[in-house]
């Protein structure tokens, strides 16, 4: 140590700096009277120097210090450090202390009194017996939240279970006891899926970490398909249980395949009577387009206007038939390997509609589109049928349309926007069935399958397709797509 630091020390009243410890302190002789008593001794206790001088330490009322004295015993080692105890206040209210004791001892090592220093932790005490009551009130609330979750789930016919980090059950509800039987300490693997280890892709880790997780399996060894929704619990922050519970879904994926089955043989049918009967329309415009042109002067008005007739309605069937093609495919395409430019797409399908266009004086804007993972073949038949729609209906007053698309972070937004006579409000849905079509397409020849064919593009594809009218007057035809559309 410093010599000038030491002799500063040797100089400077011990009795200065005992006032200055933020610490009780008080000193007793063998008679247990007080001796010396403290600016922080008197700041907890409320006794002032004055009163305390000279008083017997049990004025204090010490507990259990007045019934059981540590300071002088020869049982209790001393120092003794970390005591708990309480001192009554002047004003009579008890002051929960803790406290170190210890002996005062001669230079020939006689005992000539004790030392007590002390600390106020009424606060501290205080607020554990509120946090402890704020506890017990949380705790039992929470037992009545998981007792009435549990007898919530006791009623429920689709089976339930929670099961801790270590994956064993802690609870199974009636209805998947009835199906697996008892569970005892056995894990949601050996108990439920007869499996001697974790199940591959177990969403347990992902439950915990405060995700949701839904799936499709078979479980309890009985060939029924379940649908499972695993959730955090109690809490979806920092939850220490999965609560997994589940649906019979059998009849549904029954119903689904049976349905997909029906929908791809429907698609065969009309596929293949599409193009059965196609085949006979070729040379039946070519006959009577053969003899319009060889036997025309021959015959007379009636005649002249037979053929006409003949080919306009074998036209229109052609036609019909192409579209019920386009319509039966769709479905059955496979989805690109990489995203699609749907901008190049849709600017290959404006030059395929080019004579149109120049027909109409149409004025078609197509804005940088995003790109999507979807069959080429089914993108440029949905921006065909949206195009080749705006161009027969909708260009005669105003020939503007815009071609435009927005992404979002799972999903991609394509819309052809008209200024056209628009959609009236109760057609906007029953425009995209089969064979049905708007009041404000007559007299113009159209075999109402265009917008069926993107509508059930979009469903295939996992999204929708609507029409919503365009500010100012017209229609804005709208489909929502996921990014991929891939099966």
């Amino acid at each position: 140590m410093n010599l000038n630091l030491r002799h500063l020390l040797a100089e400077y009243p011990i009795e200065t700096l005992l006032q200055t410890i933020p610490t009780g302190l008080f000193l007793v002789d063998t008679d247990k009277k007080i001796v010396y008593w403290n600016a922080e001794a008197e700041r907890i206790t409320g006794y002032s120097v004055e009163e305390a001088i000279g008083q017997h330490c049990s004025f204090l009322a010490g507990d259990p210090c007045r019934t059981e004295c540590g300071l002088f015993s020869e049982s209790i080692p001393k120092p003794d450090i970390g005591l708990t105890c309480s001192f009554r206040h002047k004003d009579g209210h008890s002051i929960a202390l803790t406290k170190n004791v210890d002996l005062l001892r001669d230079e020939a090592g006689n005992v000539i009194g004790g030392v007590e220093a002390f600390v106020d932790i009424s606060r501290l005490k205080e607020l554990e017996v509120n946090l402890r009551a704020a506890v017990e009130e949380r705790t039992y609330e929470l037992e009545l939240e998981k007792a009435g979750l549990r007898a919530v789930l006791d009623g429920m016919v689709d089976p339930a279970y929670i099961c801790d980090a270590s994956y064993h059950i802690t609870f199974a509800n009636r209805a998947i006891l009835d199906i697996i039987g008892e569970i005892g300490d056995k894990t949601c693997y050996q108990s439920i899926y007869q499996r001697d280890r974790v199940c591959d892709n177990c969403p347990l880790p992902q439950v915990l970490q405060g995700n949701i997780v839904h799936e499709e399996k078979t479980i309890f060894e009985v060939g029924r398909i379940y649908e499972i929704i695993h959730s955090p619990y109690p809490l979806a922050k920092d939850p220490t249980h999965k609560l997994a519970v589940s649906r019979d879904i059998t009849e549904r994926i029954e119903t689904r395949r049976q349905l997909q089955q029906t929908n791809r043989e429907l698609d065969a049918f009309v596929s293949t009577v599409s193009h059965d009967l196609r085949s006979p329309l070729t040379p039946l415009i070519g006959f009577a387009e053969l003899l319009e042109e060889r036997y025309r002067e021959q015959l007379d008005d009636i005649g002249r206007e037979c053929i006409t007739e003949i080919k306009k309605t074998a036209e229109k069937m052609k036609d019909l038939l192409e579209d019920l093609l386009t319509l039966s495919r769709v479905g059955q395409m496979k989805s690109a390997d990489q995203p699609l430019d749907a901008t190049e797409i849709a600017e290959d399908v404006l030059l395929e509609l080019a004579d149109k266009v120049l027909e109409h004086q149409a004025k078609v804007k197509i804005d940088k589109l995003p790109e999507i993972e979807m069959a080429e073949s089914l993108l440029a038949d949905l921006f065909r049928n949206l195009l080749g729609n705006a161009l027969k209906y909708a260009v005669q007053n105003n020939p503007h349309i815009e071609i435009s698309g927005q992404e979002f972070s799972d999903r991609i937004r394509f819309m052809v926007v008209d200024h056209g006579p628009g959609i009236a409000e109760k057609e906007r849905e029953t425009i995209f069935e089969p064979f049905k079509r708007g009041s404000s397409s007559k007299g113009f020849p159209g075999t109402g399958i265009g917008l069926a064919t993107v509508a059930k593009i979009a469903r295939v594809s996992g999204g929708h397709a609507w029409v919503e009218e365009t500010p100012g007057g017209g229609a804005t035809f709208i489909v929502d797509l996921p990014f991929s559309s891939k099966k």
